[in-house]
């Protein structure tokens, strides 16, 4: 099963390039035509980048000091200044406190007269300011682009960016770029977006009519790219190392997940949202790396591109603006391949495109140091400086959710059932991903497996899409009657488990109650879910995400095809079909109700939670942002569905939660919160308060079986054993 979903998933990335054309509308009639048919996808860019806030507006390049100083008293001497620039404020609509500055150098020459254009030079994420600068040592000349360019009379300044140095962070060992991700991406932004908004901010900085260019290597690259695609005030732009094809991303570093990006933007898509903007492709090599994931963070690899891939994607870029080229309107100039990003060749070529003069061979300056720079403290203000931003925007996530679902009617059930479709919709493509391939004929092979006292099982397997199957044990009650229609119960295990874990052996996490409701008269299915094998269904969930896609986005498709098929049987009434999980299946308990319907009710057990905080938090000890689960991260649910969210699409159907005092992935006080205002809904605005219950138990992260039993008797209309 879990080959099949990654074999199918594979499949949908290779189709992904085909598919963005039906995100864009291009208007070749002029420069202004154009820029108004791309607007739309320029913004679409910029939410799912997470760079979309409102920046702190007058920036001060604020210089703070002399680092270092070259030929003063030439036509082309320059100084370098340690700097720093606001970028973002505190979120809080109530405060106007800057909380993201930008560091790094500015390189500037010392006559303002001689300046010929602004730059942004972006290093590689590993690489820092000084380096690209000349200014420390650790790196050659040859790699040196921002030096060059300060002596051809450019103003240049260069932000650190994220590096991918490897901390402890609670239980796992991260990268400073992973560890922002994990928090950001949870809470809809990302490091590329704040980098892009920090390189934007610098530009805001720029005061003079000058050309303005940006030039980048490696993950600068990147970011040069996406800040070029997003603002029109960049004349031109060369991006290093770092062209080809996009579809690979997910076995890149996870920090370059980014949600939904294949299915419209690939690099050559990028491209053309610069167009017809100066472009210059440096094809280069660049420092590999690899991360092995043994610390916990997610696995990756850093590689050079290959020169014919390249290619491949600069003409795909020239195809889509074929018009323009034709007609001399734009072009995107390309460098052959180079040992080197932004070598000497590639930022004359640069300069001579964005100020539109031919490079004067200036021969290299003569750079004195007179300060060192502190670039291990900057890059811990940075990393800091983002934390801190993430939990700003945490503490303001619960405001935005309730504006965000402002639109739910509760004036009656029935207003309610109809008003809660549009964030049923939106939570299915927009948060957890659709498929839009009709489900296949079921096509039932089905054997008789276990025998046990009271019950008899059955392995199922149903198809659900090409590759993609659905697998469970049905359990059915040795007392059926002939004509005799049942409930269901759908008792989904946990992270790594078996359906056999819910009704052999006695699992200590799930005391078999798969079998105790078989033997109580319930017919049961056992699904097996896809969360198993560790980094094998983690990097499923690496694949879907760039289409906009995740792990759910199969596993509701999958439920889909069991809910119809047991509707098929004989033996089952099909109004009466129930959700039960642990764990990972309580996980489950949220996502696969709120969209499979035919569920009448569901059962969170060990995992409801104020589940926004939990993956998004850098200071509770029961964080995700601290483990080795880098998948469990899902786009933007801090500004849309909560727990509580997640609930409030359940409902009006029964809904109930499991709670141990002692299981470890929260505290009381955290689920009490989040439930009570599930509990809020049920009971005081929709008055259906019998339709909602929380158990506490005096236990750790297990399956109680006694509330929630109840629970199942009384909504499925179930007659209790005698013996209880």
């Amino acid at each position: 099963m879990v080959d099949g979903v990654d074999r199918y998933l594979l499949r949908k990335i290779d189709q992904s390039a085909a598919r963005r054309l039906r995100h864009w509308n291009r208007n070749f009639e002029s420069e202004l035509t154009y820029s108004q048919s791309v607007q739309p996808n320029r913004e679409r860019l910029a939410r799912i980048l997470g760079a979309h806030d409102d920046r702190v507006s007058p920036v001060d390049i604020e210089r703070r000091f002399v680092v270092a100083a070259a030929d003063v008293r030439a036509p082309s001497g320059y100084r370098v200044h340690c700097v720093r620039w606001p970028v973002l404020e505190d979120p809080d609509p109530g405060r106007s406190i800057v909380s993201v500055y930008g560091e790094g150098l500015l390189l500037e020459p010392v006559e303002p007269a001689a300046v010929t254009a602004n730059v942004i030079a972006i290093p590689d994420c590993d690489r820092t300011p000084s380096q690209i600068s000349g200014v420390s040592e650790g790196i050659g000349r040859d790699l040196q682009f921002a030096r060059r360019l300060a002596e051809q009379n450019c103003r240049v300044l260069v932000p650190m960016l994220i590096n991918r140095e490897i901390n402890p962070r609670g239980r796992a060992k991260l990268t400073n770029r992973e560890y922002i991700y994990r928090a950001a991406f949870e809470l809809g932004r990302h490091p590329v977006g704040y980098e892009v908004q920090t390189v934007r901010a610098a530009i805001d900085g720029f005061d003079s009519a000058l050309p303005i260019g940006v030039i980048g290597a490696g993950d600068g690259g990147r970011i040069a790219l996406a800040t070029a695609a997003l603002d029109q005030r960049i004349d031109a732009v060369c991006v290093a190392g770092c062209i080809g094809k996009s579809e690979s991303v997910w076995t890149e570093p996870i920090d370059r997940n980014v949600f939904g990006l294949l299915d419209e933007f690939g690099n050559a898509e990028m491209l053309t949202l610069i167009a017809p903007r100066k472009v210059l492709v440096n094809h280069a090599r660049i420092a590999e790396r690899t991360f092995d994931g043994s610390g916990s963070g997610a696995p990756g690899v850093i590689a050079s591109i290959p020169f014919s891939e390249g290619q491949q994607e600069v003409e795909r870029a020239r195809q889509f603006a074929r018009l323009w080229i034709e007609n001399d309107h734009w072009n995107v100039e390309e460098t052959t391949l180079r040992d080197a990003p932004c070598d000497q060749e590639t930022t004359d070529r640069f300069v001579e495109s964005l100020t539109g003069r031919a490079s004067a061979g200036v021969p290299p300056s003569d750079l004195k140091v007179t300060q060192l720079v502190d670039e291990a403290s900057m890059q811990t203000r940075l990393v800091e400086r983002l934390d801190r931003h993430n939990q700003l925007l945490l503490r303001e996530s619960p405001f935005v959710r309730k504006e965000f679902m402002n639109d739910l009617d509760t004036s009656s059930v029935e207003s309610y059932v109809r008003s809660s479709q549009h964030y049923r919709n939106f939570f299915r493509h927009s948060v957890i991903g659709h498929f839009d391939d009709p489900l296949l004929p079921p096509n039932a092979r089905v054997r008789k497996t276990y025998r046990q006292p009271g019950w008899t099982g059955y392995e199922v397997v149903l198809d659900v899409f090409d590759d993609v199957i659905a697998y469970g044990v049905l359990l059915l009650p040795d007392n059926l009657k002939p004509e005799e229609k049942r409930p269901v119960v759908v008792c989904q295990h946990g992270l790594e488990g078996r359906p056999t874990d819910t009704f052999l052996g006695d699992h200590r996490a799930y005391h078999d109650f798969a079998a105790n409701l078989a033997r109580r008269g319930f017919i049961v299915f056992a699904p097996q879910n896809p969360y198993l094998f560790k980094d094998r269904f983690r990097t499923l969930q690496r694949k879907a995400n760039p289409l906009g896609k995740t792990l759910f986005s199969v596993i509701v498709p999958q439920h889909q095809q069991i809910v119809d098929w047991l509707q098929t049987l004989p033996q089952v009434d099909p109004q009466r079909i129930a959700f039960y999980g642990l764990s990972y299946g309580g996980k489950s308990a949220m996502r696969i109700p709120a969209l499979v319907t035919d569920y009448c009710l569901s059962i969170c057990s060990a995992d409801f939670n104020e589940w926004v905080l939990k993956n998004a938090s850098t200071r509770h000890p029961f964080s995700y942002v601290g483990t080795g689960e880098y998948e469990i991260f899902e786009w933007n649910l801090g500004e849309t569905f909560n727990y509580a969210e997640m609930a409030a699409l359940i409902c009006p159907r029964p809904f109930m939660v499991e709670r141990g005092h002692f299981d470890g992935v929260g505290t009381d006080q955290w689920v009490a919160f989040e439930y009570a205002k599930v509990r809020n809904l049920y009971a005081a605005r929709l008055k259906i308060g019998d339709r909602t219950e929380i158990e506490w138990f005096d236990g750790p992260h297990t399956i109680n079986g006694k509330g929630t039993f109840d629970f199942l008797h009384k909504h499925l209309d179930w007659p209790k054993p005698a013996s209880d």
